[in-house]
């Protein structure tokens, strides 16, 4: 793979059916993307794929959204990324943004459907949790820092504690862990060059350092919306739940939400095709409209974007450092801990207030966790099941 050779039309056509039809997050995503991409089109080979998203569960953002802007970059350059992304992204944002100005013309924080979404939120995070659970915690070590990981964010809940909990938990994962990471991995072919990768991440940097400053110093409601996305975009480990918890930090303290709009969107967010991060969309769109819908959604990928031209020309490098896994499986482990944390503040506060709620999370759990029913379907039922609760009860 020496060129990208991918018309923008063929990459547009191909990630717009997976935007679609992509249920069920981010595990699923990968799978649609694997029938797509690799089965189907023969983009990519096996090998190649398991390369990319190795790389992405390294990289802190929505892991199958960099999968697909990975995919499209190597077909297409990076307006083929571009086009991947737009294509796999797109129907969610719409369906989210028109989800929020419904709510906000219809005053829907009344409708009995809302709470019956934040129920499906409670069951969706606790599956999530579990699954993250198993996979990034698998020994006592790990599990004792994501216990003290939600410790510290149930004491002082805020987006900058957090950012210090997953810094702390890289520092001891690297002191811990560096010596078991796995070494033997193979060379990855990449057109993107090392000096595109150098200047994207001095860009991701800058922007770090100078969005806070601006926003203090100009007061303007789109830049504030900006900065905050684009840093949740930059920190977030742990894929689309996790962003859960960073961004009810940022948005409900501070009034831009309350909490109950905040759980009414993250739970029709569970009922649209493509990725979690589109909630994004929604927040934006309570908080400022349609401008604000565009600059959120911008914000929040626009860090995958450059995490991936950095990355990509330095993976082989990146993976074969004992040192940098080892800071990833503690940073992993604190992920757990903090969606532990945001379990239960705002999801189970704001959400079970009866023993009925308590029947009806405990079925739609059941139902994702053992029958492995698709989370759009879990959805419909738990607003059909909080309807037959309300006429029985």
């Amino acid at each position: 793979m020496t060129k990208p050779n991918g018309s923008l039309r063929e990459i547009w056509a191909a990630s717009t059916k997976l935007g679609l039809t992509s249920f069920g997050g981010p595990v699923a995503h990968l799978a649609y993307f694997k029938d797509e991409y690799i089965d189907r089109k023969q983009w990519l080979d096996d090998k190649t794929y398991a390369d990319i998203i190795a790389l992405c569960q390294f990289l802190p953002g929505p892991a199958s959204s960099q999968v697909g802007i990975a995919i499209g970059m190597l077909r297409g350059g990076i307006l083929g990324g571009i086009v991947s992304w737009l294509g796999f992204t797109l129907p969610s944002v719409v369906i989210l943004i028109l989800f929020a100005m419904l709510y906000q013309s219809f005053a829907l924080g009344d409708a009995g459907f809302i709470h019956s979404l934040k129920i499906v939120a409670a069951a969706v995070v606790l599956h999530a949790l579990i699954g993250l659970g198993k996979k990034l915690t698998p020994d006592k070590t790990r599990i004792g820092i994501a216990l003290a990981g939600a410790l510290v964010m149930l004491l002082y809940p805020s987006a900058w504690v957090q950012i210090m909990i997953i810094i702390a938990a890289g520092l001891v994962g690297w002191k811990l862990f560096g010596e078991k990471a796995e070494t033997n991995v193979q060379p990855f072919a990449v057109t993107l060059s090392k000096k595109a990768g150098v200047l994207s991440l001095t860009l991701l940097i800058s922007l770090l350092a100078i969005l806070p400053l601006l926003a203090r110093w100009y007061d303007h409601a789109l830049l504030h919306i900006f900065d905050t996305f684009f840093r949740v975009g930059s920190l977030v480990f742990g894929g689309g739940h996790v962003v859960l918890p960073m961004l009810e930090r940022e948005v409900v303290p501070n009034g831009l939400l309350n909490p109950d709009e905040f759980l009414a969107g993250y739970g029709m967010a569970q009922a649209v095709p493509g990725p979690l991060f589109t909630f994004s969309s929604y927040l934006g769109t309570m908080i400022q409209g349609l401008s604000g819908a565009l600059v959120a959604t911008i914000a929040i990928f626009l860090p995958s974007f450059l995490l991936i031209i950095t990355a990509l020309p330095f993976l082989h490098e990146l993976r074969s450092r004992p040192a940098f896994q080892g800071v990833l499986m503690g940073v992993n482990a604190s992920v757990v801990g903090i969606l532990l944390a945001a379990f239960y503040n705002p999801v189970l506060t704001s959400s079970i207030l009866s023993g009925s709620d308590f029947a009806l999370a405990a079925i739609l759990f059941a139902l994702l966790n053992i029958w492995k029913v698709p989370a759009w379907a879990i959805v419909i039922i738990g607003v059909a099941g909080g309807y037959v609760l309300q006429l029985i009860t």
